[in-house]
């Protein structure tokens, strides 16, 4: 049977823009290639944990609107179940995305429907039931803190990835952190969890947040790999070497999700990272972020966490299994929320 794996969390489209380099201030540039993919976090850790073979539930808040109603259709095809807030008046988010020729990436956010995503609209079966509990702050702080409230009061195995970094007092912070059995910072947002930390390294960031081994901490640092810190023991695990990095952008939430599932399944934390940075090495090699997240057959290999069943969504297409397409050709490799007029 498939392990459950809950996720309250955000729905954006994603426009991305190729660039050879990212602006100066004042300065505009011409885009190589321009893409509309579905996004948000919450969504992308959803469907890559469907992916990988978990019954996943996602509860979220989307607008009354064209991308709202391509957001469902996709999480049907992925085989997520997804409960839906409808916020009148406003948009679906929407994130901006601007990847320079290394395939590094800088994102802005537009909110939209997700900041009326309240904490009344998050209830005990969007939460119990479940081995691990996902949550990310593209929603608003307190939704999230109710979440993980619920989480903890039910049993559930918590996994807290602070992106974007909460703008909050220490006290807020403090309370989040307090509620999250597994904190997943990259380097930049653990400095901002900690008000500091500008001369620590990865691994002193990681126990310096792990509160003398209260909680388990798992820092992402790019091609550094992880520092994964459980019960006051650090231990690094390497990334993944690949042939070229095309884009990162669904990197950290294939990492997340990847850690989630394997958690689920029964994996240490060290196995579970073994297996998460795996996850995010094959998204790095391709375009886009969901045509990026895995499936259960890319990961396939010794060392892979127990419990090899996939669901129905788990077979690769020939395209899928492909190579990704290069800058050149995305063009003509849009999602389906341009190809059914969602920009007009």
């Amino acid at each position: 049977m498939a392990v459950c794996v809950k996720v309250i969390g955000s729905y954006g489209a994603g426009l991305t823009y190729g660039l050879g380099r990212f602006p100066r201030p004042g300065e505009t540039l011409l885009a190589r290639y321009h893409r509309v993919d579905h996004g948000g976090k919450g969504s992308n850790q959803a469907i890559a944990a469907a992916r990988l073979g978990a019954q996943v539930r996602l509860r979220t808040a989307l607008g009354d609107d064209a991308f709202g109603a391509g957001a469902r259709r996709l999480w049907e095809q992925e085989g997520v179940e997804a409960s839906v807030v409808t916020v009148p008046g406003l948009p679906t988010m929407t994130g901006a995305i601007l990847v320079d020729q290394d395939g590094e990436n800088r994102i802005v956010v537009a909110s939209g429907a997700l900041s009326g995503f309240r904490p009344e609209h998050v209830a005990t079966e969007d939460v119990a039931d479940a081995e691990v509990l996902l949550v990310q702050l593209e929603i608003p702080l307190e939704t999230a803190l109710r979440a993980l409230e619920l989480g903890v009061a039910h049993g559930v195995r918590t996994i807290l990835n602070p992106a974007p970094a909460p703008q909050a007092s220490r006290t807020e912070v403090a309370a989040l952190l307090d509620l999250a059995d597994v904190l997943t910072p990259n380097v930049s947002e653990a400095r901002a969890l900690l008000g500091g930390g500008a001369g620590l390294d990865a691994s002193d960031l990681a126990r310096a947040l792990s509160a003398d081994g209260q909680r388990s901490v798992v820092l992402t640092a790019g091609a550094r790999g992880v520092y994964a810190v459980q019960r006051g023991r650090a231990e690094h695990v390497p990334a993944v070497e690949v042939a070229e990095v095309v884009d990162s952008t669904g990197a950290g939430d294939a990492f997340s999700a990847a850690l989630g599932v394997a958690l689920a399944k029964g994996a240490d934390l060290v196995e579970a990272c073994r297996f998460a940075v795996r996850a995010a090495g094959h998204a790095v090699t391709r375009a886009g972020v969901v045509p990026a997240l895995a499936y259960r057959a890319d990961l396939d290999a010794p060392g892979t966490p127990p419990d090899e069943e996939r669901t129905s969504h788990g077979t690769r297409s020939q395209a899928h299994a492909g190579s990704s397409p290069s800058p050149a050709h995305l063009a003509g490799n849009q999602t389906a929320i341009e190809d059914e007029g969602s920009l007009a």
